[in-house]
């Protein structure tokens, strides 16, 4: 009894692993195509080097300006270049200063770790301990030192003045002690900024668990009952999650009659317990052992199952699961199958 549920617990576990890893990758996917973690960096980098634009601040407000406003109709990163930085970057006079003047100051310190690409720069994470070099790099051509290049600042009323002032003066003055404090306030802006985007992201991760759930029509509920019911199923989700040669030879023991063990086997493992995941999907793929892999449109019967209220709880209970994300379902399952993890 004991092994019909742990069986049980790592069908759902896996099922539940790999929609996660689903939706993660339609996230990644999308966050990739449209350079959503560069364009996030460069907004606050804007909004800090510059201040806002016309009025209006580059870091999103709102979720929806992460995904529409910011990748489509207003992109913060500057230009890319594939030039080393130049000797010496010059700070502008104030009355000549543009509104992103701080920004390619930036740039031009940081983009020898930039990806050789054309168009925008790729840059997504800037080390604090490079930021910090770059505006040491900065100050350093003032005559003043940094009290004239913050003094700069001011006149440019950039909003990076009122928070390296405050460094320098916490500072005491010292050239060593300011920089190793730009970084470490550099850091805690990245973490903050970090968990802002994750924020932002994670109402992201639940539209799109949600319509993965109900475009595999994936109902847990059922699901699990299929595992109790068919012990080939159940065996046979576990065996593949686990590699135990117990579970495997419980498996061999059923492979019976005159087909092949090696044929069954095969059959077995490769086919009903994991594919019955998205046999319900609105379009499904069948793989054969010969032939071309087939694409089925399962449109009627997927709306049929969508629009059969019974079958809601168990897609309220996949799509509280996928809530969880892949990394969650990964160590339970490393946890319950035995799966030791690299050190």
């Amino acid at each position: 009894m004991l092994s019909l549920y742990v069986d049980l617990a790592i069908g759902l576990i896996l099922s539940f692993l790999l929609l996660s890893l689903l939706v993660s990758g339609i996230n990644e996917g999308i966050v990739r195509l449209l350079a959503i973690r560069s364009k996030f960096l460069w907004a606050y980098l804007r909004d800090t080097l510059d201040g806002s634009s016309g009025g209006r601040a580059w870091l999103p407000a709102k979720i929806r300006d992460v995904f529409t406003a910011l990748p489509f109709l207003r992109d913060p990163r500057p230009k890319h270049s594939d030039q080393p930085a130049p000797v010496e970057s010059t700070m502008p006079a104030h009355e000549s200063a543009g509104d992103d003047a701080m920004t390619k100051l930036l740039y031009e310190r940081v983009r020898e770790i930039d990806h050789p690409k054309t168009g925008k720069t790729s840059i997504s994470n800037i080390p604090p301990a490079r930021f910090a070099v770059a505006l040491m790099e900065l100050a350093a051509t003032d005559p003043n030192g940094v009290e004239g290049w913050l003094a700069k600042l001011k006149a440019m009323k950039s909003p990076l003045y009122g928070h390296l002032m405050g460094v320098w003066e916490g500072a005491q003055r010292d050239l060593d002690r300011f920089r190793q404090g730009v970084e470490t306030w550099f850091d805690g802006e990245m973490q903050r900024l970090s968990m802002l985007y994750k924020r932002y992201v994670k109402w992201v991760m639940a539209a799109l668990g949600l319509v993965v759930t109900l475009l595999f029509s994936m109902d847990g509920l059922e699901y699990a009952k299929t595992l109790l019911r068919d012990n080939a199923l159940r065996t046979g989700v576990a065996a593949v999650a686990a590699g135990d040669p117990a579970t495997v030879n419980e498996l061999k023991a059923k492979c019976t009659g005159n087909i092949q063990l090696t044929d069954c086997l095969t059959e077995t493992l490769s086919s009903p317990a994991l594919v019955k995941i998205f046999d319900n999907a609105i379009m499904s793929v069948t793989i054969p052992a010969d032939g071309d892999p087939s694409v089925h449109w399962n449109g009627g019967v997927w709306w049929e199952r969508l629009t059969t209220l019974s079958h809601w709880p168990g897609y309220l209970l996949t799509y509280v699961a996928l809530l969880f994300g892949a990394p969650f379902w990964w160590d339970l399952l490393r946890r319950v199958t035995g799966i030791k993890g690299r050190r």
